[in-house]
Order: C-alpha cells, then sequence, then structure tokens
C-alpha cells in the first residue's frame, strides 16, 4: 500500500504506457473543460478498466488540465500523448493490471 502514497516509478509508468497503447479515450473532456459529470466519467471507467485514456478537446493547457483530472480522480497521470492523457488507478479490491517490481540487490 505504501507503493500507492508514493506514486508511480518511471518504469511502472513506462509498462502502463505500453499496455495503453491499443487502448481508445474512453472519456472526452470538451470545451467547457473539467466538469464535475467529466470527474464522475473519469472516475467511474477508472473503476471500470484501471487504466484509461481521456482525450481533451482543445486546452489552454493541456499538461495542467491532465494533471488536473488526475487529482480530481485520484488517479496517476502516467502520460501525455497530443491532447490524450493516459491515467491509472489501481482498483480497490479486484486489480486487473499487476505492476512490476525492481527486485532489490
Amino acid at each position: 500500500m505504501s507503493e500507492e502514497k508514493e506514486g508511480l516509478k518511471g518504469f511502472q509508468r513506462r509498462y502502463l504506457r505500453g499496455l495503453a497503447h491499443n487502448l481508445d479515450p474512453v472519456v472526452q473532456v470538451g470545451q467547457n473543460g473539467i466538469t464535475p459529470a467529466v470527474i464522475t466519467a473519469v472516475k467511474t471507467a477508472l473503476l471500470d478498466h484501471e487504466l484509461i485514456k481521456v482525450k481533451m478537446e482543445q486546452p489552454l493547457d493541456k499538461k495542467k488540465m491532465a494533471a488536473g483530472l488526475a487529482t480530481s480522480s485520484g488517479a496517476e497521470l502516467c502520460g501525455l500523448v497530443g491532447h490524450v492523457a493516459l491515467l491509472y488507478k489501481r482498483h480497490p479490491k479486484e486489480p486487473k493490471i499487476v505492476l512490476p517490481k525492481k527486485s532489490k540487490k
């Protein structure tokens, strides 16, 4: 559980980006930005999938919007490609994705 508090490591983000390569965006942020409806949709999608792509339509500051989405949904921002943010949140009871761990030498 302490890993969740510390956030994801670089190699774990890389692993998740690889898993997300073939995913399509499941949530779209329109011109109104991050609304309560968008946050609810992101939280629901994360609960269903753990790893999702969110497409942002012409954001003024895509990095700030992606970080805001991650913070408001309790997720980790794994990457940002163009106007698509990659978010990950471990399922609280039945995780589907097993993150890699580095062995201590």
